[in-house]
């Protein structure tokens, strides 16, 4: 990300509350029952391996049914069902691919496509913009770099500046230039909406206003 300040939309009221909320895959447990209510600001979701950071993420962002439990995500007063997530929230996992035989501009043109966004090319340069990486939109994506890679996960997130915004291990494969633009991205995103970081990098939850603390199976209960 690019380490210039960056011009956010107006403040979005955001609110997502879970209630019990677990979810298993077959007999395994893979996320202990959470209850929360989060409005604004970044928090942090971390625990050990195997503990359900991505669960909770893909659970919240619409993509995976919980098991049990409930939740709701709520943008200016207004409830959005699982399925009209993805238009106005921003993700960043690292299972997140592009097409590889395309460029980065046109991977994200039709990202912004997709999400129904009004001006596609528009968005799309103001994400690769804001990620620093102008001078690589022409460049496929087989010929990026890990790091580069990371940059352009980050590019499909911002795209139409979300007012949530949901990052697992947003920091992976990123130099100390990249990281220290990725954490004026969030501060900025959190003074418009709300920014979740899945992670146990100290460097990334230790600029989160309140955590959740994942505990995995058998080791307790939430804090």
């Amino acid at each position: 990300m690019s380490a210039a300040p960056i011009a956010t939309a107006a403040a979005t009221r955001v609110r997502v509350e879970a209630r019990a909320l677990s979810h298993r895959f077959g007999a395994r447990l893979a996320l202990e029952p959470q209850s929360f209510v989060l409005e604004g600001g970044i928090v942090a979701v971390t625990g050990p391996n195997g503990s359900g950071k991505t669960t909770l993420l893909r659970i919240l962002a619409g993509l995976l049914r919980p098991g049990a439990g409930a939740v709701s995500v709520s943008i200016d007063g207004l409830d959005l069902p699982a399925a009209a997530r993805r238009l106005r929230v921003g993700l960043v996992t690292p299972e997140l691919s592009f097409y590889e035989a395309l460029t980065l501009e046109e991977n994200l043109v039709f990202a912004a496509e997709a999400r129904g966004l009004p001006n596609p090319h528009r968005a799309a340069g103001a994400a690769i913009e804001r990620s620093g990486l102008a001078a690589r939109a022409g460049d496929r994506v087989s010929a990026l770099s890990s790091g580069l890679r990371q940059r352009a996960r980050l590019a499909f997130a911002s795209l139409g500046d979300p007012p949530l915004l949901l990052l697992d291990e947003p920091g992976s494969h990123l130099d100390e230039d990249a990281r220290a633009g990725l954490e004026v991205w969030i501060r900025a995103a959190a003074h418009a909406g709300l920014v979740l970081l899945a992670t146990n990098d100290e460097r990334e939850w230790r600029i989160a206003e309140r955590r959740i603390q994942l505990r995995g199976r058998d080791l307790g209960h939430t804090a």
